[in-house]
């Protein structure tokens, strides 16, 4: 879908190809968008986003056994994130929830594809898999892109937005609370976080104008991802590929919970955080600025001439400069010299140290040595 807000006068699309295509990518200052974004208040259209719609008396205990997170006891009034994975524990989907008024919303990435539980196997659309898996729960689930649209509003000061849409919402993460035709959900990120709104299609146009009238700075996806960079939050199928497991980027917890049974890849996830290590972990790298030539996503990173990794998000941030997210080997050092982009035009990248993961004993190793005194 083609963003209606694309049409006010000083907003510039992304280009073509762009993982944001369909929404503004900055409006004319994007590193003010970003400072405004982390210090203040700030609005970003995020509406390319597909949303579906979950109900029936049964939907939690179904969606338990779908997705990767504890939500049979999800309340009304909470949300959460979540995956689709398939049966080896790579992922497929990632979700975020807002359960309002009976009906739990997720949105999630357009396009997205599962592996089909049927015995033929293959790709479906995630839609279409998710109806697949009903059986005879008495559930529904609807593709609600049509009806709904996702704006983000980033800043300490999104408070004072809220207020004027007669918002009242919890301080905790993933808190979720309504008026009118509006739901509104917080999220635990960038710096003190965000607040998601899911408003009528119908009325986006109208609802952005409210939320600028009420002080928030119109902001494009690019301070969404050099914000998101930061934080070294994933986008699934930018920053994942094929053979990514939840450990690798982050979603471990806040997206896979560990203990529970009962859904595809579950068992990879089990053993991987009670007896493994994961292959490879989401670094954010910093990249030479002095060339002319900015790598992509999908390109190759390279330790001296071995490739131990993959590029993911690629931005200008308004203080770090160009930096990016990677999958890189667990074997690489913190301070391993890097080269991304094509063996051609390669640029040098650093790893930030503090987004290196730390590596405590894996609890089921420790459990068994306790065990064995």
């Amino acid at each position: 879908m083609t963003s209606p807000i694309l049409e006010t006068h000083d907003a510039i699309p992304a280009p073509e190809g762009h993982p944001e295509e369909g929404v503004p990518w900055h409006f004319g200052d994007p590193f003010t968008e970003q400072r405004v974004a982390a210090r203040s208040v700030a609005i970003v259209d995020r509406s390319h986003r597909a949303v579906y719609a979950v109900e029936g008396s049964e939907r939690l205990s179904w969606l338990h056994l779908v997705i990767s997170q504890h939500v049979t006891e999800l309340a009304d009034g909470a949300g959460t994130e979540a995956l689709v994975l398939d049966s080896q524990g790579h992922i497929e989907a990632h979700l975020v929830l807002a359960h309002h008024d009976g009906v739990v919303w997720m949105d999630t990435e357009q396009g997205n594809l599962a592996t089909s539980a049927l015995p033929k196997g293959g790709q479906q659309p995630l839609l279409q898999y998710l109806d697949a898996m009903r059986f005879w729960s008495d559930v529904t689930v609807r593709d609600a892109t049509g009806e709904r649209a996702v704006l983000s509003l980033l800043g300490p000061e999104a408070g004072s937005v809220l207020s004027a849409l007669g918002i009242e919402l919890g301080a905790e993460p993933y808190a979720v609370a309504g008026a009118g035709d509006v739901i509104a959900r917080r999220m635990p990120w960038p710096h003190s976080g965000r607040v998601d709104l899911l408003v009528p299609r119908s009325e986006l146009t109208a609802l952005w104008r409210r939320c600028t009238d009420a002080g928030a700075r119109p902001a494009g996806s690019w301070a969404f991802d050099a914000l998101r960079v930061e934080s070294v939050r994933p986008r699934h199928g930018v920053d994942t590929d094929e053979r990514a497991i939840p450990h690798e980027v982050n979603w471990i917890g806040s997206a896979a919970h560990v203990a529970k049974g009962c859904y595809r890849g579950q068992e990879t996830v089990a053993k991987v955080f009670n007896v493994g290590r994961p292959p490879r972990n989401l670094l954010l790298l910093h990249l030479d600025g002095s060339p002319e030539i900015t790598p992509e996503t999908g390109d190759p990173i390279r330790s001296g001439e071995r490739t131990v990794g993959r590029l993911g998000t690629v931005v200008q941030h308004y203080e770090l400069g160009p930096v990016a997210l990677g999958l890189v080997k667990r074997s690489v050092r913190s301070d391993a010299e890097l080269l991304v982009g094509s063996e051609e035009n390669p640029v040098q990248a650093s790893i930030d140290p503090d987004s290196v993961p730390g590596e405590g004993p894996a609890p089921g190793r420790e459990a068994v040595s306790k065990l064995k005194g």
